[in-house]
């Protein structure tokens, strides 16, 4: 059993030169851009020539709700995809790329960990190719453009009241939530009530993620609604003509980046909103391109299934035309302890009862993915301090379910730990029975949709929403948005959104405090309880172990 950490692995690795890595996808050197060795974009003359190609299998990663024991998914989605091209499938990942936020915050990094993990990983975990600074500028410059519009005059006559368009940073900064703008007298403006968010819930962000190229981004900046007019009719960033501006600045994000796992197999890496506040997933461009150049294409979607896999599924397979063809739901008998009532400090304890006890979170969360009509396979997260029975007491649990449970043990033996899940994943993908279809039509109203998520996903009573929001969704639906799908902000850690409330409630309601319009993205987003857009640092942040050592490696980034 190895005890190096996540980055004296990934800093030992045998890396090859970014070239051979996309020449496993048949993408030519002229068709990289590179940054550094290993590292590169793929260029989007070339993304453009495989779009006659067939599909591969599509293979989605999610999680239970997760724990502060650790599920994995990253871990489970990279292994899997080094499982698969082990046993001979052409295979690539798909995830999504870091936030500064987090990493310096209280969640690490988001590549992946032991012996599966994407390099290069400290780069990843950090700057990377600079997208999410991309996304930042492209951002605020909208928010410098609408408020240096109303100085000169205001010509569009915006209500500054009513400027919805908020400022964003990657960083967690809960000091930055609630500001008041253009202080100082005349020279700088009118005074207004602002804020920031952090950039993974930017609606640029959800843009980029979901634009199937450079002019279908675009069109979406320019459909962003940024502010109201005394009558309560639209200013668009168009009207502001920063669209423009917004896609230069977005010209090298837009390309999907291009990596490797230590077994030296292709990933994509691009994108990255957030599930508990935006839509979870990689960006369309890189998945539909992976499943152009690549047989088995496996993608995860954030937090657990309830928030994740229920926005790939509404939102980004609705809006990319996409279908998974099998499900991976990443479990540890340590959550399921967790969910059964033992402290994280007793973990190490068996508790077969506390696992059995636990197990109703799980299978909340297989009966919701089977619900899309997509076939599901669990994969247990493998731990040294798992015993036999508590591993027998999952699969038992998910038999009872109708569905299969595989013991992966990839983070401590890379793709040989997870060869059967891998051969059983290709055998279903292979089979065709996934009949997918998303949980809600297009034309049901959004409160009913809505509701159809709080019910049928979160198995909530109710939805409680005040009539200021209600008629707030009808006012939408009147101007054309009522065809747009739903995005949940709420809690990762609880089906309800109480994040204390573990396990599989039931008969709880779900609290609406605020909608908000992504007419660019093309969503609702639907913020519940008492969930922020803009996370706060934890007492003890991840950055205070973070630092250059003495040999100028870095420590600390996990």
């Amino acid at each position: 059993m190895n005890h190096k950490s996540d980055i004296e692995i990934a800093r030992e690795a045998n890396k090859k030169p970014i070239q051979e890595i996309g020449a496993k996808l048949g993408i030519g050197s002229d068709d990289l851009l590179p940054y550094g060795h290993d590292k590169a974009k793929v260029s989007q003359s070339f993304i453009n020539s495989v779009q006659g190609r067939e599909n591969g299998k599509l293979i989605l990663v999610t999680a239970i709700n997760p724990t502060p024991a650790g599920e994995g998914k990253t871990t489970t989605t990279v292994g899997l995809g080094d499982g698969l091209n082990a046993i001979g499938k052409k295979t690539a990942v798909c995830i999504r790329e870091a936030s500064l936020g987090p990493c310096f915050g209280m969640k690490g990094g988001a590549a992946g960990g032991g012996y599966a993990q994407i390099i290069p990983m400290e780069e990843m975990n950090l700057h990377f190719t600079g997208d999410f600074h991309a996304i930042t500028a492209a951002h605020n410059l909208l928010s410098a453009m609408i408020d240096n519009h109303v100085y000169w005059g205001n010509e569009l006559e915006i209500d500054i009241r009513r400027v919805v368009w908020r400022r964003v940073v990657d960083m967690n900064d809960r000091a930055l939530r609630q500001i008041t703008a253009s202080l100082g007298g005349v020279a700088n403006g009118f005074p207004r009530e602002a804020g920031f968010d952090i950039t993974v819930a930017s609606e640029v962000m959800a843009c980029l993620c979901l634009a199937s190229d450079l002019n279908d981004l675009q069109k979406r900046l320019g459909d962003i609604i940024v502010a109201y007019r005394r009558d309560r009719s639209p200013v668009y960033a168009r009207d502001i003509k920063a669209d423009g501006a917004m896609t230069v600045l977005l010209k090298d994000a837009m390309q999907p980046n291009l990596v490797q796992t230590l077994e030296n197999n292709p990933a994509f890496v691009h994108g990255g909103p957030f599930a508990n506040i935006a839509h979870g997933c990689n960006s369309v461009i890189a998945t539909t391109t992976a499943l152009k150049v690549a047989d088995y294409v496996v993608t995860e979607a954030g937090f657990g299934a309830d928030l994740g896999a229920e926005k790939f599924m509404n939102i980004k397979c609705r809006k990319a035309g996409l279908a998974p063809d099998c499900v991976v739901l990443v479990a540890t008998v340590r959550a399921m302890k967790m969910n059964g009532g033992v402290a994280k400090a007793d973990l190490g304890t068996e508790n077969v009862q506390a696992v059995q006890d636990g197990c109703p979170n799980l299978g909340r969360h297989i009966g919701n993915v089977k619900s899309f009509g997509v076939p599901v396979v669990v994969a247990i997260n493998h731990f040294v301090s798992d015993t036999d029975a508590e591993i027998q007491a999952v699969k038992d649990y998910v038999e009872s379910q109708g569905a299969e449970a595989i013991l992966c043990k990839h983070w401590a033996h890379g793709s040989e730990g997870i060869k059967d899940l891998a051969t059983r994943v290709a055998e279903i993908a292979d089979s065709g029975v996934s009949q997918f279809a998303p949980l809600y039509r297009d034309d049901m109203p959004l409160f009913e949709k809505i509701e159809t998520i709080a019910k049928r996903i979160y198995r909530a009573d109710e939805v409680l929403a005040d009539q200021k929001i209600r008629d707030q969704l009808r006012t939408w639906e009147d101007q054309g948005f009522g065809h747009l799908p739903i995005c949940m902000a709420k809690t990762q850690y609880s089906f309800s959104t109480d994040p204390n409330l573990r396990g599989a409630p039931t008969g709880h309601g779900v609290p609406v405090r605020e909608v908000r319009l992504s007419a660019g993205a093309g969503f609702i987003v639907v913020i519940c309880g008492e969930i922020m857009t803009m996370p706060g640092l934890p007492r003890v942040p991840s950055a205070e172990q973070i630092m250059l050592n003495d040999a100028g490696h870095i420590e600390g980034l996990f």
